[in-house]
């Protein structure tokens, strides 16, 4: 089904439960009046940012994967320039966290963060796994396979030292000592002068992370989070964070929660979260539900910034299907956020993917369908309808179903103009989305 282009922006309904949703449809004969008090809409402005912030983005993931997936390139070259307004974010970002980075006394009250988890779920999650998918990459193994290619004589070592100043090499080794039995304390003051070398994943690889105690995860997330830019943090959070949380939940069935706090504090910088562990988390096609919901409850309690929040819904919504970015996609929904019409269009557009589908959909893919219709059914277009009503013929489940069915007739669009203002501008004439280069 081919997405339309609009401009507007849409507004989201309050979330209502089932059993007071039902309950209330038999009780009134109109649309009650908390309908009618909506947020200021969001200017096209603000559209076309989000689509910038998009496609900058999606710029940024393509000329990394490019530049690994050949040998000849540098493996470390820089993605895209962060545009003029990430920028001046960025300098905000990093004032509101020195007050955090200093305040902390390294001390946590719990010592991990598990969820409970639905065993028959789990393994309907499984069957939407891809097949043969490769193994998640590490920093360690980015960098010795740069050191093995330039080296053959190298080849047969099995952690070979990059080619740098040896007393800077055995400085670091002692530092990679510290980080593995690290408790609690002043961190080492050349871990932090890392952030200021030009080869600073090199030197990173010589503290070896892999081997970090939890809270020496954290203490380094904050610190490198603060001083590092956007471009160069989203790797750290892709290969070092990331790499690590999977395997800390893959071996104990739940997640410290050191590293519980890490990933919380990888949230202050948005756009280099979804790019170096939400988006790599779900192309993996290995995202098994118990990861899902341990990184999803951080995205629930946490604020994400709308344009971040749009950015990512658009991502997840593109991407090859595993069954856990329904529960990513319905977290972001239950934000009840300001949409433009590209995000819509994009979640219809995905929905539908699922018109032909022969495998049974899990129940989370169900409620997040149902939270997408009961937040903008005021918003979908009548052709929009007419196809979600296509796909419940097809995917049906027989608890929800019912329900998403029911808000697709709520409302008939006659009644459109007594909930939200009439829309005034043509919502087809798109502006256009400037690129850095403009």
């Amino acid at each position: 089904m081919g997405s339309k282009k609009r401009d507007r922006i849409v507004n989201t309904q309050p979330f209502v439960s089932d059993d007071a949703s039902v309950a209330s449809s038999r009780k009134r004969s109109k649309v009650p009046k908390t309908h009618q008090k909506q947020e200021p809409l969001i200017n096209a402005r603000m559209s076309s940012k989000i689509m910038k912030e998009a496609l900058a983005q999606q710029k940024e993931i393509d000329d990394e994967e490019n530049l690994e997936n050949n040998p000849m390139s540098a493996v470390f070259a820089a993605a895209a320039a962060v545009t003029a307004v990430e920028e001046k974010k960025l300098k905000e970002e990093q004032e509101d966290d020195i007050a955090d980075i200093d305040n902390f006394d390294g001390k946590f009250e719990d010592d991990s963060y598990q969820e409970d988890i639905n065993e028959e779920d789990e393994k309907m999650f499984e069957s939407f796994f891809v097949k043969n998918a490769p193994p998640q990459r590490t920093l360690a193994d980015i960098i010795i396979k740069k050191i093995k290619d330039n080296d053959a004589d190298l080849a047969e070592e099995e952690r070979p030292d990059p080619e740098i100043d040896p007393d800077i090499s055995k400085l670091y080794k002692g530092v990679a000592k510290i980080m593995s039995e690290y408790t609690i304390g002043k961190m080492p003051k050349a871990f932090v002068l890392i952030t200021k070398m030009q080869r600073w994943e090199d030197v990173l690889y010589l503290t070896e992370p892999e081997k970090w105690s939890p809270n020496a995860m954290f203490q380094a997330t904050r610190i490198l989070a603060h001083h590092l830019k956007e471009s160069q943090i989203q790797r750290f959070y892709r290969y070092v964070l990331l790499p690590r949380v999977r395997e800390d939940i893959k071996k104990n069935k739940r997640l410290h929660f050191a590293l519980y706090q890490s990933l919380k504090k990888a949230l202050y910088k948005p756009a280099a979260f979804n790019r170096g562990i939400l988006f790599p988390l779900c192309k993996s096609g290995t995202c098994n539900l118990r990861e899902a919901v341990i990184i999803g409850s951080i995205l629930e309690k946490c604020s994400f910034p709308m344009l971040h929040s749009c950015v990512a819904l658009l991502g997840l919504a593109d991407m090859e299907y595993c069954g856990t970015t329904s529960y990513f996609i319905k977290v972001f929904l239950e934000k009840k956020y300001c949409m433009p019409y590209r995000v819509l269009d994009a979640l219809v557009a995905h929905f539908m993917r699922f018109v032909d589908e022969i495998r049974v959909m899990p129940v989370i893919w169900h409620q997040s369908l149902l939270a997408f219709v009961q937040r903008y059914k005021y918003e979908l277009l009548k052709e929009d309808k007419e196809h979600l009503q296509t796909l419940l013929q097809r995917q049906n489940h027989h608890l929800v179903t019912p329900e998403i069915q029911r808000e697709l007739k709520a409302i008939s669009p006659s009644s459109v103009s007594t909930i939200n203002k009439p829309i005034e501008e043509d919502r087809f004439d798109i502006p256009e989305v400037p690129m850095e280069e403009d």
